[in-house]
C-alpha cells in the first residue's frame, strides 16, 4: 500500500463538495469568537473535538450552526476561506468548487456582501497566490421556507457574477426537492446552474425529484440511489456525477463503517461518483484524509483512484482551457505512478 500512499499524496485533486462553513476548525473558531467579542458554549478546543459524535445529520447541524455564530465581519469570512486554501494547498487540490449558505448568516443579521466579499477575496488571492481555481456554489437550507429560499436568491443576484450555481442542503428528512421547484426554476432563468443534496438521509426518490424537477447537472451525495436499481442505471446513463462524502457518512452514520461504504460498487458499475470532505472540520478530513482512508477501506486500485480523480475534473463547472490542463496533469500524475511513482 506504500506506492499507493504515495500515489495519493501526489495526486492532483478537484473538489466538488465543500461548504466553507465546514471548514470551521476549533482554534479558529475560538480565535474569532475571541476576536468579536462572543462566549462560545464550549471552554476549550479539546471539549469542541469531544462535541464532535454525531448521532445523525441534525445534531451536527445543531453544532455546526452554533459554531458559524463567530463568524462577523468580511475578514472573518477571509479567514475561514484562506485556511481551507491553505489546506487544499497541501492535499494537492487544484480546482476547487465550494458551496456557502447566506441564509445561516443573513438570519443572524450579517449583511449578504459581509459574507461574499470575505469569501471571494480569498478565493481570488487563492487563484492569484497558489494556483487553485475555484467556482462558489450558493446552497439554500431546505428546513427554512421556499420562500426564504427565493428571498436569498434576490439578495444574490447583484452578486450573480461570483457565484456558479445554487444548490440545497441541510437537514433531508421531509424536506423533498419538489419543495424548492419554484425557485430553481427561477435560477435557471438567470442564468445560474443547479446542484443539490439528495439521497444522504432520504429516499432514492429525492435523487429522482432533484434531477427531474430541480434539473441539476449534479447528484450531492446521493448514496441511496442503490435502494432503486432503474435509477442506477439512469446515473450511468446520463453519467450524472455524485460528490461522495465518505468520511461524513460514517460520521452521521450513514454506514457504520468505511468498509461498508458503497462507493467502490458505485464507481465499478459506471456511476460517475467523486470524492469529497463535505464539512472537513467536523468530520474528521479533508479531501487527502477521505481519498487516503477509502482507498484503504475498499481496496481501491491505482485505475479507481484515476477514474474518481478523472471523474471529478470532467463534472467539474470549469471552462475547456482549464479541463484540459487538469486532465494532462493528471495524465502526467498517472503515468509518473505507473513507472513507478517517482
Amino acid at each position: 500500500m506504500d506506492s499507493l500512499d504515495t500515489a495519493l499524496s501526489r495526486l492532483p485533486k478537484v473538489e466538488l463538495h465543500m461548504h466553507i462553513e465546514g471548514s470551521l476548525e476549533p482554534e479558529l473558531m475560538f480565535e474569532l469568537a475571541e476576536r468579536n467579542g462572543i462566549k462560545l458554549p464550549w471552554g476549550s478546543v479539546e471539549e469542541i473535538r469531544q462535541a464532535y459524535e454525531f448521532s445523525d445529520l441534525q445534531s451536527f447541524l445543531d453544532i455546526y450552526y452554533a459554531g458559524a455564530d463567530v463568524l462577523r465581519t468580511e475578514q472573518d469570512f477571509f479567514d475561514l476561506t484562506w485556511a481551507y486554501l491553505e489546506r487544499c494547498r497541501s492535499d494537492k487540490v487544484r480546482h476547487t468548487e465550494i458551496f456557502f449558505d447566506p441564509q445561516t448568516h443573513t438570519y443572524r443579521g450579517i449583511a449578504f456582501e459581509t459574507v461574499i466579499e470575505g469569501i471571494t477575496r480569498a478565493l481570488d488571492e487563492g487563484r492569484e497566490q497558489l494556483g487553485i481555481s475555484s467556482r462558489l456554489i450558493m446552497c439554500f437550507l431546505r428546513h427554512l421556507s421556499a420562500e426564504a429560499a427565493i428571498e436569498t436568491l434576490e439578495q444574490a443576484l447583484p452578486w450573480q457574477r461570483h457565484i456558479i450555481a445554487v444548490g440545497l442542503d441541510s437537514s433531508e428528512k421531509d424536506h423533498p426537492p419538489e419543495k424548492f421547484q419554484a425557485v430553481f426554476d427561477r435560477a435557471r432563468s438567470e442564468g445560474f446552474l443547479t446542484v443539490a443534496h439528495a439521497g444522504e438521509e432520504g429516499p432514492a426518490d429525492y435523487i429522482r425529484q432533484a434531477l427531474d424537477l430541480l434539473k441539476v447537472r449534479r447528484i450531492d451525495h446521493g448514496v441511496r440511489c442503490v435502494d432503486d436499481p432503474d435509477l442506477v442505471a439512469r446515473l450511468i446513463a446520463e453519467q450524472v456525477p455524485l460528490t461522495v462524502c465518505p468520511l461524513s457518512n460514517i460520521k452521521l452514520r450513514v454506514f457504520d463503517k468505511l468498509e461498508d461504504h458503497n462507493l467502490a460498487e458505485l464507481l465499478r458499475a459506471g456511476v460517475c461518483v467523486t470524492i469529497n470532505s463535505d464539512d472537513p472540520a467536523y468530520f474528521g478530513g479533508y479531501i487527502g484524509e477521505n481519498f487516503s482512508a477509502t482507498a484503504s477501506a475498499l481496496n481501491l486500485s491505482l485505475a479507481d483512484i484515476d477514474r474518481l480523480a478523472r471523474n471529478a475534473i470532467q463534472a467539474a463547472f470549469l471552462d475547456a482551457e482549464r479541463r484540459e490542463d487538469l486532465l494532462i496533469e493528471l495524465d502526467n500524475w498517472r503515468e509518473r505512478c505507473e513507472l513507478g511513482c517517482g
